[in-house]
Order: C-alpha cells, then structure tokens, then sequence
C-alpha cells in the first residue's frame, strides 16, 4: 500500500548519500516535494544499513558461582571511517573476545576503547590482523543526528540483531523523545519508541527518516505493547569524546540527591519556578561535608542556572554536576527557606561503579570487591570489604550456609577487606586438602555477625 510523508518530513531523503559518514542536511536542499513512503523507508536504511554490525562476545561471568566464560551477541553502528564501533555497556561487559560481522559478510576483531555504565555505551575499534602492517580500507558509517529535535509521531528505525539473527530492522514512531525511567539513566533522558527492539538489537543504532542515528537502542519491554527505549544522540555526542580520550566518563560524584518543583510522583509541588530542591545528602559525601541541607533550593553551580520543574529535567542536572572537575572547589548558591546561602562544594572521583571479581573453585563462589555506588547498603554496613557475589547450586558454599550478599569479615580468624587477601586465604585452605577439607568464616548478614564453617571436601566439578 503506497503511502506518501509531509514535505517537511520527506526533504531530507531524497538524494543519494554522499561520501565519508553521509550526507549533510544542506545535500537535500531542493528535492522533490513527494515521495513513496516505502522508498522513504529504503533510503533511510540504505544510509546506515552497511554501518550496521552483529557483534559477538566471549564474556566472562561470575554469577553463578564460579568464573565462567560464555558468548554474548549484540549490535552496534560504526561511527567513523577508521572502524570505530558504537554499542552498548552491557554487550561487552566483562568481554575477553571481541568479533564483528559487516554487512558484507567480512568481519573484524574489535578491542575495547572505552566504556560508560552509568549511560550504558561503549565504544570499540577495528583491530589489523596479525602480521597486516598496510593501512585497513575505510567502513562504511553512519551519522549522528540530532535527537533533540525528535517529536512524538516522527518516523523511526531500528537496527540490529535481535536474537542473534545477524541483521534487521524495524519500523515504528517516536512514542516519546523525553521519558525518565527511574533507576535507569541516571544522566540521561531515553527515547520511546514502538519499533520492535528485542534481546540482541541492543547496541545498534534508532535512525530517523533522514537516515542519522538519533539513538543506541537499550531496553525493552514484552508487556503492555511495544515499548522499546533508545539513548539519544544528544548524550551519544556527550559521551563519545570522553571514551575516544579517556576510555572512560570521568564522572564527579557530590553525593547530592535531587527533587523537581514538581514531584507528581510525591503529590509535592513547590511554589518555585527555578532551582531544583535537595531531597538529601549521602553520607560522607562532599555534599553534606559542605553543609548542604535537605529541602534547599539549589538554583546555580558556578554561577550556571539549574532548574529542574519536572523528573525529565533532573538528568540534565545530574550531568552538570557530575561534570564538575574532581578535587576543585565549586561554588553552590541555595535558597534555605527565603535566605541565600553559598556554599563551596569539593566534588571527588565516583571512580568505578563495579567492584572486581574473583572465582573461588572448590568453595563454589565468587566475591566481589564492595563498591559504595554499586553497593551502597553493604557500604553502609562496612566501607571496605569483600561479600560474596554467586553461588554455586550445588556446591559447598551452598550447602555450608552461604547466601549472595554475605560480607565476609574473617576467614580462618583472619580479617579480609580486600580480594587478594580472600585470594590467599583461598589458597592456603585448598592446600589442607584432603586432610582439612573446612574452614571457619565470621561474615555479616543484615548487620549481624554469623560463624560459619565453610566445608569444600566434595568437588561438584567432577560429579
């Protein structure tokens, strides 16, 4: 059924692509004023289909209980001529092994440049293959566009692999350029789309009629309709330069926890049109150390405007701040009830937001490294430690009485706080075997000390 597209929409899709990443919006000037909407389509898909790419993943994991190594697929988009690739955190996350496939049937080995978990993108690279010293021939890439001018009803795309099935795509509308998802995006806002993005499309690109990557797409859901949600491009192109430079998001942490003027969530409005309120600090944060009180007003950092009158705008303040250079002092102007107040605020490192690992074979668990943000309520309990990440079923550990989350405190009456020392502790109880298949841990659980004899004399590897 042949449909045709408002000339304002169709504009930019008319003229075939030009070299290097695609055409600017300044090539399309002049197009015709109609076109078939099934072409509109296949342009579209045409600029960025060969920019597509299936990525596998070999990933290790320590879930379960023991470290162990299992392929992962996803997608991505190449951004640059050179190969760089654009995906998601979490299809590369803990990678050892890298592979992408091309739209040709070529593929690539990929190293990993830089990661952000906090806005779940990270960036790869074509690698040479061993022994190749001529330059590598240029990718074909994409676009990025500009997803700050996506309204609801505009026409999208959405490209990758979903279940691992190489490569696809789909077509649906903008359901929303702006949702907040709490707990999900804590810099950034997500585009809303009914376009089908299922497991596997994760990483690849959302295009807009124009043929310009406008998202990354990321989350899904299989209830209530189709309700697919992308990164927009406006925090792609935040974000990209750090990875390029960095490897990494230097993000700054204050410890401040923000409320909008108009909270509908709470049935709280305030009567104020600018600033964002404080809902509280995190302890022994910078925030609280400065003297900021719950229920201030904070209405500039470093003389900047910051306003946030709904839960959309909190992202964008969130990335100010976490913006601010580390060990520098920043200044902060508050309202605290109808008196000014200025405080000078010293933001730190957040540094990771994922403690290390490490696989304990023959106890039939894993540790982790506890993080303050990835942890907080094991933080709280005891800043630095270790606490047990997987367990095995079957396995020792289970059957010994060990759950995930346990902080373990001693081990063989020896205090533990970091993974080397479980590591060695580790090592010396294994070497008691067979005469001395047990050894006697003290963790916390809920904040209350257990003793715990941790018996390994099975090796559930070889039943």
């Amino acid at each position: 059924m042949k449909r045709t597209l408002p000339i304002l929409l169709l504009l930019p899709l008319l003229l075939a692509a030009g070299p290097g990443c695609g055409p600017s919006r300044e090539e399309f000037d002049g197009a015709v004023d109609r076109l078939d909407f099934r072409q509109v389509v296949r342009r579209a898909k045409e600029r960025v289909f060969p920019a597509v790419v299936f990525i596998k993943c070999l990933s290790e994991s320590y879930e379960g209980g023991r470290k162990l190594t299992r392929e992962v697929s996803g997608s991505g988009v190449i951004v640059s001529p050179e190969g760089e690739v654009l995906t998601n955190w979490h299809v590369v996350e803990k990678a050892t092994e890298i592979r992408c496939l091309l739209y040709s049937g070529e593929s690539f080995a990929a190293r990993l440049v830089g990661t952000d978990k906090d806005t779940d993108l990270a960036l790869l690279r074509r690698e040479a293959p061993a022994g190749k010293s001529t330059p590598l021939p240029p990718l074909p890439c994409a676009t990025l566009g500009d997803s700050t001018r996506l309204v609801e009803g505009d026409f999208v795309l959405a490209m990758g692999a979903p279940w691992g099935m190489s490569r696809s795509v789909s077509i649906g509308i903008v359901s929303c350029p702006r949702r907040y998802l709490p707990g999900y995006g804590h810099y950034s806002l997500w585009l809303q789309t009914d376009a089908s993005i299922s497991p596997g499309n994760s990483g690849g690109p959302m295009v807009n009629a124009a043929g310009e990557v406008v998202g990354i797409n990321t989350l899904s859901s299989f209830t209530g309709g189709d309700l697919g949600f992308a990164v927009p491009s406006e925090t792609v192109s935040f974000i990209l330069p750090q990875l390029r430079e960095h490897g990494r998001v230097n993000w700054s942490w204050t410890g401040l926890e923000l409320q909008p003027l108009r909270d509908f969530d709470k049935n709280i409005a305030f009567e104020a049109s600018e600033g964002v309120v404080v809902a509280g600090t995190d302890p022994e944060s910078p925030a609280r150390r400065a003297g900021v009180q719950p229920r201030d007003r904070l209405l500039r950092v470093n003389g900047r405007p910051v306003t946030a009158l709904t839960a959309e705008d909190l992202p964008a303040v969130r990335r100010l701040l976490g913006s601010l250079p580390r060990q520098q002092p920043a200044k902060l102007e508050l309202l605290r009830g109808e008196e000014p107040v200025t405080v000078e605020i010293t933001p730190r490192d957040k540094g990771s937001v994922e403690g290390e690992a490490l696989d304990c074979p023959r106890w039939d668990l894993t540790v982790k490294a506890i993080n303050e943000f990835e942890n907080p309520g094991l933080h709280f309990q005891r800043r630095t430690g270790v606490f047990v990440y997987g367990v095995k079923y079957p396995g020792n550990a289970w059957g010994s009485g060990l759950r995930h989350q346990d902080i373990i405190v001693r081990i063989d009456g020896r205090e533990v706080k970091t993974l080397p020392e479980v590591k060695a502790a580790h090592a010396a109880a294994l070497t008691g075997l067979p005469g001395r298949p047990r050894v006697p841990l003290v963790i916390l659980r809920g904040g209350v000390e257990h003793q715990i004899v941790l018996t390994f004399s099975r090796d559930y590897d070889k039943e």
